[in-house]
């Protein structure tokens, strides 16, 4: 290793910038035969969950760039129907592209009413599946499924049912902490977001643009 580092700070500005060519052009050349192998074009079902700040952050990202690209999307917020949220606010811009539906009445810790709760949660599944079924929708959203799938407020089993019979070429986004292993088994992407450091245990509130 020491002898290649002096051999690199031995070279001409010319010579690094070749040998930079001549190595970014072997390593296109290996990506793009892998990417010549990937055919198979289909709606996929992701997840995204774990302790980490920026769950539904990233699948509204996603969301975004679905509008940007002329897709239409559903959303179904299964536990903030309270909250007034930035991303509600920038998708009612685009109301010929987005359908969007706050079903819940906050956190469990909130209503301190399970079976409202329940309830809460069966409406939102049955407007999820509606939307997931609509042809005229590309992407559909399902925030924060995976809490009320932690509380056992829906079958598990049901859900991946259901999604096992959605439309081809439907998108399918869940997020939530703690998603089931049946889940992250069915899915075609899982994302978990670790948490590292968060200003919240640090006293620091949530915050207008941050977290809502």
């Amino acid at each position: 290793m020491a002898e290649k580092s002096d051999r690199l700070k031995n070279m001409s500005e010319e010579e690094l910038n070749a040998r930079h060519a001549d190595k970014m052009k072997k390593k296109k050349a290996a990506r793009d035969k892998i990417i010549a192998t990937k055919t198979i074009e289909k709606g996929l079902v992701m997840v995204h969950t774990g302790k980490g700040k920026g769950k539904s952050t990233a699948a509204f990202g996603v969301v975004f760039r679905a509008i940007g690209n002329g897709m239409r999307v559903g959303v179904v917020q299964f536990v903030k129907g309270k909250w007034g949220t930035g991303e509600r606010k920038v998708l009612e811009a685009f109301p010929d592209q987005v359908e969007m539906t706050a079903m819940g009445d906050g956190f469990t810790w909130e209503t301190q009413d399970r079976q409202r709760d329940i309830e809460a949660a069966k409406q939102a599944w049955e407007r999820a599946k509606s939307m997931i079924m609509d042809e005229k929708l590309d992407v559909v959203l399902c925030d924060e499924l995976n809490i009320v799938l932690r509380y056992d407020y829906l079958d598990i089993n049901e859900i991946i049912e259901f999604l096992k019979g959605k439309p081809e070429m439907k998108h399918v986004i869940i997020t939530g902490r703690n998603a089931k292993e049946e889940l992250i088994e069915f899915a075609d992407l899982v994302t978990e977001m670790e948490m590292i450091k968060h200003p919240f245990r640090s006293g620091v509130k949530a915050q207008v643009g941050i977290e809502f």
